[in-house]
């Protein structure tokens, strides 16, 4: 066995006050505020109980109260921890010794290691180095042991090995003297999603309810921390080389307390503050509710889209055949519509209750970063009973670089109610279209759309005709 006795080292005092501002792209801005009594003159300052993933070159140190009376000469962040690897790594070249048990004898075994075992270690990004030695012992009468077992005993811990990874300064102070400073530094394994469960009553309405996902896996813990949350795509020169989160896909259908974040503006981002303390531990997934929302209008369309076809400049548009039509919700984000937050892109999950009270998914969708006052437009599946069959019943070339062609769209409801469907034409180059059953509208340059009322179990058929030139 492996005995390791820390020796003392001057470090600054525990965290009084800790302010974790948690960014959605896998990492986390730390800042505390620490006191420490400073000799007069050169000395070392340490702080072991900092996040394992910190990012070293983001750290700040600084006085809050008295700048001018201390100078830092050198930082930096040790990290080869003490474990049975990195002993065993270091110690090559030293005489160690092994101890088994056979039988009732204990039996020992001695000699200088040549080799230490296969090693896996973690660097400060999170990645892993390997290596893929065995262990090789020489013993005192010359004979070479290859992976010999039992318990192994060093003479002592290497030089260098530390037992949590621990930050270090070389400071330089004019008096004696007691300060308030601010260490600050970004730490990967720091996340967060958003969250949505949207509810519907079935007649128009639902209930939108937002959640807050934070995952540590920075391997630090902090209590009573100021929590704050960043919702935007802030850019980074390196993007983060390790990422791993725990899925949190509980399904929330409670009440849940009105939201406790307060939201403000920052810069091109949106920043949302926690108005209570939070104790984030390491290796944690906690969910803290976002904001919640009654009575939201909710308006459904079924859409289908010729997209899926495939076109040629010489050729046209071959017909795409049997489509299903897409299910979308959209509500907007407004105050009027009992919302009106700025809503942090996340997975949104949709939800209606049967005759029988029981409450059955429809489906899921990711939504982006949605300001105030915008629309958002969720799809949450395909239609059963509506169905439709799109043909291309003719194509006719009017020159080397023209063409018409007439469409024929047939959309049947089966449902015992009235539905509405709208259809999308897509096409390309300078196209217009020459004869058509109904209406359209022209929403941009390569869509037209279709709106097609139908009445219980009706079928109707859309059919137009498009020359087009290129």
């Amino acid at each position: 066995m492996i005995g390791v006795i820390a020796a003392a080292a001057l470090a600054i005092q525990a965290s009084n006050g800790t302010e974790l501002t948690i960014y959605n792209q896998g990492f986390g801005l730390v800042k505390e505020v620490r006191h420490i009594s400073f000799k007069k003159g050169r000395q070392p300052i340490s702080i072991t109980d900092v996040a394992s993933r910190i990012e070293p070159t983001s750290v700040s140190f600084r006085s809050l109260t008295s700048p001018n009376l201390f100078g830092v000469l050198e930082q930096n962040y040790q990290y080869d921890l003490i474990s049975t690897h990195a002993i065993l790594a270091k110690s090559v070249g030293q005489k160690i010794r092994f101890v088994r048990t056979v039988g009732n004898t204990r039996e020992s075994l001695e000699g200088i290691l040549l080799s230490s075992p296969t090693a896996i270690v973690a660097n400060p990004d999170g990645s892993n180095q390997q290596t893929f030695n065995g262990m090789v012992i020489q013993t005192d009468d010359g004979r070479i042991v290859l992976d010999p077992t039992g318990e192994i005993e060093v003479r002592s811990i290497p030089a260098g090995l530390i037992s949590k990874p621990t930050l270090m300064w070389d400071v330089q102070a004019t008096k004696a003297y007691d300060d308030t400073v601010e260490l600050s530094y970004i730490s990967q394994g720091l996340n967060w999603n958003a969250d949505y469960v949207l509810t519907l009553d079935g007649a128009g309405k639902s209930d939108l309810q937002g959640w807050v996902t934070l995952d540590n896996k920075s391997g630090a813990s902090w209590k009573d921390a100021k929590l704050k949350l960043l919702a935007g795509d802030v850019n980074r020169v390196q993007a983060p080389t390790y990422y791993d989160r725990r899925a949190a896909d509980a399904v929330m259908l409670f009440k849940s307390a009105a939201s406790e974040f307060k939201e403000e503006s920052l810069f091109e981002y949106h920043l949302y503050t926690l108005e209570r303390p939070a104790t984030v531990r390491n290796n944690e997934t906690k969910q803290l509710s976002l904001l919640t929302g009654h009575g939201v209008p909710i308006t459904k369309k079924l859409i289908v889209d010729s997209i899926g076809g495939s076109y040629y400049p010489s050729e046209g548009e071959i017909g795409t055949g049997d489509i299903k039509p897409q299910v979308r919700l959209e509500f907007i984000n407004d105050k009027k519509s009992g919302l009106g937050m700025p809503l942090p892109k996340g997975k949104l999950k949709v939800y209606q209750r049967d005759k029988s009270g029981s409450v059955q998914l429809l489906g899921e969708d990711q939504i982006n970063h949605t300001p105030r006052n915008e629309r958002l437009s969720i799809v949450v599946g395909r239609s059963f009973d509506v169905v439709t069959s799109r043909k291309r019943m003719s194509f006719k070339r009017l020159g080397p670089s023209s063409f018409l062609e007439t469409f024929r769209i047939e959309v049947r409801n089966r449902k015992e109610v009235p539905e509405t469907v709208t259809v999308l034409e897509r096409h390309y180059g300078d196209w217009r279209i020459t004869q058509k059953s109904q209406p359209f509208t022209k929403l941009d340059s390569n869509t037209a759309q279709f709106l097609v009322e139908l009445k219980p179990n009706e079928v109707r058929t859309v059919e137009y005709s498009v020359q087009t030139k290129w």
